[in-house]
């Protein structure tokens, strides 16, 4: 679904992303891991369209990103940091405002379908999304992706700032969501959220990937030495 080849980002001189070369499957959540700088951020934007590419290409269900910017943005969403939502409209009200914009049309009784689906309480439904707390509108936007039949979600440090029990049940999305065939590709620094979601996990260095791992075949522990020792 999201495939990555020899794709190079360089800014003013600056190798941001150097030769990346990655693939994520329906079904798959791929995690990278890195520091600041590491290249995270930029591969996202890439797969987003948000840049153009260096060289090499990024492609979304087999289509360049570069080449079909909008057609591509029909099979992804997007859960930056912090998810901009119209504070003064309701959870379900941005829904509807979003889902219309990706041109899907849903009777009320479906938008709050989504809603319970992504784990927002029903009394919040049509509370104002100026009164969420960052966990809520984190919820509202995987409301957005199961209402715009999204194939892949792409991810930049969604669990920043949460507490752990919002960390938890966002994971606990991102495993339902990977169990329909969504492929998700996360940036992030948590290492414990991408041991405990992750199918596969990515280190990145200086623009490179340099270590590509499966979680499940070891422990938090051995990951973190992993990493220590890769960054």
């Amino acid at each position: 679904m999201l495939q990555a080849t020899q794709l190079s980002k360089k800014y003013n001189g600056h190798t941001a992303l150097d030769g990346l070369t990655l693939s994520v499957a329906p079904g798959e959540i791929f995690c990278l891991l890195g520091q600041n700088g590491a290249g995270k951020t930029t591969t996202i934007n890439l797969f987003l369209g948000f840049v153009e590419p260096t060289s090499g290409e990024a492609t979304i269900n087999g289509l360049n990103v570069a080449a079909h910017p909008l057609e591509t943005k029909k099979f992804v969403a997007y859960l930056p940091e912090t998810v901009m939502l119209y504070p003064h409209l309701t959870g379900i009200e941005n829904l509807q405002f979003f889902s219309e914009l990706a041109g899907f049309r849903y009777v009320p009784h479906a938008l709050e379908a989504f809603l319970t689906k992504a784990g927002l309480q029903p009394e919040a439904h049509r509370q104002r999304v100026g009164t969420y707390s960052k966990g809520m509108r984190q919820k509202v936007g995987i409301a957005i992706a199961l209402a715009k039949e999204a194939k892949a979600l792409l991810l930049d440090e969604p669990t920043s700032g949460l507490d752990p029990k919002a960390a938890n049940e966002f994971s606990d999305l991102l495993t339902d969501l990977s169990r329909q065939g969504v492929a998700v590709l996360m940036a992030t620094h948590d290492l414990f959220r991408a041991k405990e979601v992750g199918t596969r996990v990515g280190i990145m260095r200086e623009g490179r990937l340099v270590q590509t791992l499966r979680p499940d075949e070891m422990n938090a522990r051995e990951l973190e030495e992993i990493y220590l020792k890769t960054v």
